[in-house]
């Protein structure tokens, strides 16, 4: 299942967000991401993708930072709810959250926070493998997000084996192509994946590999 954070906007890259729709069967979701979160005001362009994304049954997450937990609880909850209101999100990606136990309280009213503003799907972007206990306030969480070559040598810790591959996404950019990404995330309990060719400080402007024959 492909999660794709498609980070461009729809008037910079309309065959792409167009390959995307054209992939609805194939997705797990498409995280809205319109200015590093939802922005100040509603963007039509925005707008206009995520309702042709619901009407294809796509499940929409609405990008949100919380910065290792520095963000202040009312900034991250008013990105979901714009998010929500603006775009028709059913489902939240927290980006950037903490791995300790010690923040588990901190992401624990998030996500209540979240469930109550009416999303059905949490994800927390850990980008490494966090305690255990957030999987207790997400649908998936995301235990690796980085490029190809600190991916490959990665090693996985045995309590992920405990709970269902649908639980976990890696999201890994700058990779080869012909590189099995999609297959080495399935042996390490990731039924959730993407993996794109972009690389350096804006990897997630490009369509996955799954999709470039879409576009």
């Amino acid at each position: 299942m492909l999660l794709v954070p498609l980070y461009e906007h729809p008037a910079d890259r309309p065959d792409a967000w167009e390959a995307v729709i054209r992939s609805a069967a194939r997705l797990y979701g498409v995280v809205l991401n319109p200015a590093n979160g939802p922005g100040s005001a509603p963007d039509p362009a925005f707008a206009t993708v995520a309702q042709r994304l619901r009407s294809a049954g796509v499940r929409l997450l609405g990008y949100a930072d919380t910065d290792y937990a520095r963000r202040p609880h009312p900034a991250v909850v008013q990105d979901l709810l714009r998010h929500r209101d603006w775009y028709g999100t059913d489902g939240v990606f927290f980006d950037q959250v903490s791995a300790g136990p010690e923040l588990l309280p901190h992401y624990g009213r998030l996500s209540v926070a979240a469930r109550a503003a009416g999303a059905a799907t949490v994800v927390l972007n850990h980008g490494v493998h966090p305690h255990p206990g957030y999987l207790d306030l997400a649908d998936v969480l995301v235990t690796f997000e980085g490029p190809w070559d600190a991916y490959e040598p990665d090693v996985v810790p045995e309590w992920t084996a405990e709970h269902p591959s649908e639980r976990f996404c890696h999201l890994v950019y700058a990779v080869p192509p012909g590189m099995p990404a999609a297959e080495l995330a399935a042996e390490r309990g990731a039924a959730v994946h993407c993996a794109v060719p972009g690389g350096g400080a804006h990897p997630w402007g490009t369509l996955p590999y799954a999709l470039e024959a879409a576009g």
